[in-house]
């Protein structure tokens, strides 16, 4: 092992950021590389500066999205937030604990995390819980996992992230993650309902003047994700300019509408989330310089080539390794630092084994949230002992049942993959009439259909489009027009097809008709008196000679 690479595994290890893990990596590799003519540091800008990073708008949409998050929880949003999701659940057997579930779900989706989450709307909900009769151990274990789907929904910067490395469109990425959500929404509402009916909870009586208030405060919040998603639907906004649109409403709301926020408060706030939003974008890059050397180095192949030499052949065993290698890593890592760490290595894997990218997607942030309330690393869990002050060990026995309740639903998803992509089906099937109709390789339906290791050269994933394409995706008709042509000094063949013999045969008569015309004029020239005996010429016989042998030739 190089000494480099044990400076910066101890350097990370006492807190050296992320960022320059990434990036001291990437520089030291291609300083490091077999080939002289890679060892420049210029090489760890080729993908940052190049349009596919630089120009897209996930480095726009992160920091505005985390800047509206970051309004949100400074605000009274919260408490609107639970008045309202009570005023219409309340009535419900554990509505309250529905509450929290919905409330937390909506609120991780806002902000990116579910750790805030915890301290949000978990502090605003553990005391109402416990005074209306939930235990301790259910209400603990509610309010540290209930934000866990959140990241699965719209506008969560993490699928954002994901789609950008994975070369996917990110709205079909937050139409295929949609299902899954509410997969897990149910699950653990349905626990609670069943929490509320065991202990018998009492439950408030529906009150629509309530329950119209309350939605009628909160309808400014509410309007935000919805805005967002209007103008994506109507093509009027792309993504980043509907964030942009989403910054200025929350702005107006929050400042001139609620009256909750400060100007000054505003700066604070903006400063906070834009060195959030910073350290991001600087790991993405980071990230994105790794990945350039990770390929060119042909890593994802060793490890392919590692784990298939010992009996890994079939996508089922890759998923297994797979969900595996991200819980681990996620119990000692952040979740843009985890996302960004493991997605330009699983990228080509994935991509061998024909997996789906938005069936990775779901698997890859349900580990992610499920690795952040598991004992003992979980990072969720020591927010949660902190800021309801009890001990880990106790924290660490109230979320089991929870932990097995999401591992149920990333269960569904492993074994049910058009969970995660069903939705997208229409999309696919519009991409291949499309190409039937020009007469194309369906290369858009193949990018929806599997991961694909290099978005600029699509490639087939099913046994039928393999066998029509090839492997490769060019198809037979477009393998010939890439061959390359001879060179040098060669004779051409000669062609046989029926209608060069025919052009061959009207030469042959053409030359015929010359030659005997040849050998007319050379009679006639040759005999003053027509009646008189010709005389033998050489010629003539060397003629006639030619024009026997070429018939026999023809």
């Amino acid at each position: 092992m190089k000494a480099w690479v044990i400076v910066l595994i101890v350097l990370t290890l006492v807190g050296m950021p992320l960022f320059a893990v990434m990036g001291g990596i990437s520089i030291l590799s291609w300083l490091g590389s077999d080939l002289p003519d890679q060892r420049f540091v210029r090489f760890i800008a080729a993908n940052v500066l190049e349009d596919r990073f630089s120009n897209t708008p996930i480095l726009a949409t992160i920091p505005l999205f985390t800047f509206v998050g970051y309004l949100m929880a400074e605000s009274k949003t919260p408490d609107r937030i639970v008045r309202a999701a009570s005023a219409v659940l309340g009535w419900m057997p554990g509505g309250l604990a529905i509450v929290c579930t919905v409330a937390s779900a909506f609120f991780a989706t806002l902000t990116g995390g579910s750790g805030v989450t915890i301290v949000a709307i978990g502090g605003l909900l553990y005391p109402a819980l416990r005074r209306q009769g939930y235990s301790e151990k259910f209400t603990l274990g509610l309010v540290t996992t209930a934000g866990a789907m959140g990241l699965l929904f719209f506008p969560s910067p993490l699928v954002m992230i994901y789609a950008f490395i994975a070369g996917v469109d990110v709205t079909r990425a937050y139409k295929a993650t949609l299902p899954p959500g509410l997969l897990l929404m149910v699950l653990l509402c349905g626990y609670a309902f069943y929490e509320g009916k065991r202990s018998r909870i009492p439950r408030a009586k529906f009150d629509l003047k309530e329950a119209g208030s309350a939605i009628w405060h909160v309808k400014w919040e509410l309007a935000t994700p919805l805005l967002v998603a209007l103008g994506l639907a109507t093509g009027l906004m792309e993504l980043d300019e509907s964030a942009g649109a989403a910054v200025i409403y929350t702005l107006i709301v929050e400042v001139f509408v609620y009256k909750d926020l400060t100007l000054r408060k505003v700066v604070r706030v903006a400063k906070d989330a834009m060195m959030l939003s910073g350290a991001i974008i600087l790991i993405l890059a980071m990230a994105t310089a790794m990945t350039n050397y990770i390929i060119q180095a042909g890593m994802p192949q060793a490890i392919l080539e590692f784990f298939m030499e010992r009996g890994m052949n079939a996508a089922w065993q890759f998923i297994l390794v797979l969900n595996f290698f991200v819980f681990v890593l996620a119990m000692v890592m952040e979740p843009f630092g985890a996302l960004l760490v493991a997605i330009p290595l699983l990228i080509p894997l994935a991509a061998t084994f024909h997996i789906n990218p938005f069936h990775l997607a779901v698997m890859f942030l349900l580990n992610l949230e499920i690795a952040y309330v598991t004992p003992p690393m979980g990072l969720n869990l020591f927010i949660a002992s902190f800021r309801f002050s009890r001990p880990i060990i106790d924290v660490y026995r109230v979320v089991l049942p929870f932990v097995a309740l999401l591992a149920v639903g990333l269960g569904l998803v492993i074994v049910a993959p058009s969970i995660s992509s069903f939705t997208i089906a229409g999309d696919v099937a519009k991409a291949r009439a499309q190409a039937a109709q020009d007469g194309t390789a369906p290369r858009e339906a193949w990018l929806l259909e599997c991961v694909q290791e290099d978005t600029n050269n699509l490639k087939p994933c099913s046994k039928e489009d393999i066998a029509k394409w090839g492997a490769d995706g060019l198809g037979i008709a477009a393998k010939e027009a890439v061959k390359p042509k001879p060179t040098g000094d060669v004779i051409p063949a000669m062609d046989s097809t029926p209608d060069a013999g025919a052009d061959a045969g009207a030469g042959a008569d053409e030359m015929d008709a010359l030659l005997k015309e040849m050998l007319g004029g050379g009679a006639d020239a040759g005999a003053p008196d027509a009646e008189a005996p010709k005389a033998a010429d050489p010629m003539d016989d060397l003629l006639k000679e030619m024009l026997e042998a070429g018939k026999d030739g023809g």
